[in-house]
């Protein structure tokens, strides 16, 4: 068991502090490293796991179970009636992590809200290109050119004033991505020419604080004793990094991880079998899907783009990789969403078509191209290597020669940004239940200036239809608009929407209070280890 509980630290040797005991902290193994120790900067699932509810806080949270906002840093908040003046008031008892490195004088206000939003709103804050990462969220989202200005008019008082009404903002400001910097720290960093440590060495509100990050072996948290909520039962948290989906069940079965997140969709009903095991799923609103690099030729053609749909036999997909545990995707919005209309006829498996398509568009023998594959697992593709590889073969059937490329994670996201792809597979997990979280962040043609458009696809028109959506709140309305997106990418096809799969967490069958989102993010302040139960004998003694 020693040579085991070792083995995630062999590079950075095994001591106490590098292995939690089991009841003073929780072992999390991850799939990835973690691109920054700020939300603000990705949006990298793998990321955002790993820092946003662990590290801080944001105004307000959406309660999955309600589906409704709730407070968080904010413990209240109005909006005018024509839409554009958002009024928040802070809670008064909030403090900033005390660490090695910084220690604050003060509690939160509304210095550290503006300090935080002006950020990715104002290119001439100071902190505006630190980490030169963007903001691709709320570029893609298109948050920055709705806000007309941010005022703090007392130390406890928000108000932010938008330029013109937006259904899908207090939605944004729910996200993952809206989290709470320390002003103090930021202007701590400044005087010490350092401001690029406000993403390495992170200083925030939320139930645990930074202790130490050593690449492709941990991250390690410890509890915040000063948190504003009840504070965390575990005493540390480490994420163990650990990119193997079978290491991590081996771990997880010997005791060298209490959490796997996203286990392999082949082992799920094996895991269930196990007694010290237990697997939680929960309907995740997400979408797998193949997004072509429309900038390059052929994919800037979209009859290409047709064939290309028609020649990838998805039902096989579901079967091979999703092993069942998720559903065909006719759209790119789940099916789960109000707003859901599905295309099922734009992506229909018909080869004899596709040939035809790629003959009309000029290609009758084909072409050669590059299919990326994600290197790590996520809810929404369990193993996209291997659907790439069914895909290459669907592909070779009507003449077109395949290349899978892949890399360590963050080199993937990198080079994936720089437009180097032929085509990618990859996907979208939601933050909240508006539909515009899949439509602007993924296909608009701002999220295509931020790096988050993988299809690199801008069209006006499909804009101007979200546009026209998030401009009403009646959900009639808005239902119109975005069904007219959906049928214009049923056309276009700027990616081929493949599953919407079941979200799966295995744990520990000692571990209490680890809820499963359906709304993606891992929050783990709740969670706690459960005692033994005594034996009846002894339970009987008085």
């Amino acid at each position: 068991m020693l040579a085991a509980s070792c083995f995630g630290f062999a590079l950075a040797g095994c001591s106490p502090a590098d292995h939690p005991m089991a009841q003073d902290g929780l072992l999390y193994c991850a799939e990835g490293n973690p691109e920054s120790f700020n939300p603000q900067l990705v949006t990298s699932g793998t990321t955002l796991d790993m820092t946003a509810a662990q590290l801080y806080d944001r105004l307000i949270e959406y309660d999955p179970e309600s589906h409704t906002f709730v407070p968080s840093l904010a413990h209240e908040w109005t909006v005018t009636d024509d839409g554009l003046v958002y009024h928040f008031t802070l809670r008064d008892d909030v403090r900033f992590h005390t660490t090695a490195y910084f220690t604050p004088t003060r509690h939160l206000t509304s210095d550290d809200v503006l300090f935080s939003f002006s950020r990715w709103l104002d290119s001439d804050h100071p902190y505006h290109y630190v980490s030169g990462r963007g903001y691709p969220f709320f570029s893609s989202s298109g948050v920055p050119e709705l806000i007309d200005h941010i005022d703090a008019p007392t130390p406890n008082t928000i108000v932010i004033h938008l330029k013109q009404p937006d259904s899908s903002f207090l939605a944004n400001l729910a996200s993952d991505f809206a989290i709470v910097l320390s002003q103090e720290y930021g202007e701590t960093l400044l005087a010490e020419e350092t401001p690029e440590r406000i993403d390495q060495y992170p200083i925030g509100t939320g139930p645990f604080k930074f202790a130490g990050f050593r690449k492709d072996v941990y991250v390690r948290y410890y509890r915040n004793p000063d948190y504003w909520r009840a504070v965390p039962h575990m005493e540390q948290v480490v994420f163990r990094i650990t990119q193997s989906d079978h290491k991590r069940m081996l771990m997880l079965l010997t005791g060298d991880c209490d959490i796997s997140p996203y286990p392999p969709a082949r082992d799920v009903n094996w895991l269930k079998q196990q007694s010290a095991i237990q697997v939680q799923q929960t309907t995740s609103p997400n979408t797998a899907f193949w997004a072509f690099n429309t900038t390059r030729e052929p994919f800037d053609d979209p009859i290409v783009r047709q064939a290309l749909a028609h020649a990838i036999d998805r039902d096989s997909l579901l079967r091979a990789v999703y092993f069942g545990h998720a559903v065909r995707a006719d759209s790119i919005l789940p099916d789960s969403s109000w707003a859901h209309s599905p295309q099922p006829d734009a992506f229909s498996y018909d080869p004899e078509k596709a040939r035809r398509l790629l003959a009309d568009a000029g290609y009758p023998n084909g072409f050669s191209m590059s299919i990326w594959a994600l290197p790590v697992q996520r809810a929404y593709n369990p193993n996209a290597r291997l659907m790439a590889e069914r895909i290459q073969s669907d592909l070779a059937r009507v003449g077109i020669q395949a290349n899978i490329v892949t890399y360590e994670w963050s080199t993937f996201r990198r080079r994936l940004a720089e437009g180097e792809h032929d085509s990618v597979l990859i996907g979208w997990s939601a933050d909240h239940a508006d539909p515009d979280n899949f439509f602007r962040p993924l296909l608009s043609c701002a999220a295509k200036e931020s790096g988050a458009n993988r299809a690199l696809w801008c069209d006006p028109m499909f804009d101007e239809l979200l546009n026209a959506a998030i401009r009403s709140t009646n959900q009639n309305v808005r239902s119109h608009f975005y069904q007219q997106a959906q049928e214009y990418l049923a056309t276009e096809i700027p990616l081929v929407p493949i599953a919407h799969s079941i979200r799966f967490q295995a744990i520990r069958n000692d571990l209490e209070g680890a809820a499963l989102s359906p709304y993606g993010g891992v929050q783990l302040r709740g969670i706690y280890r459960s005692l033994p139960k005594l034996p009846s004998q002894l339970e009987e003694q008085p």
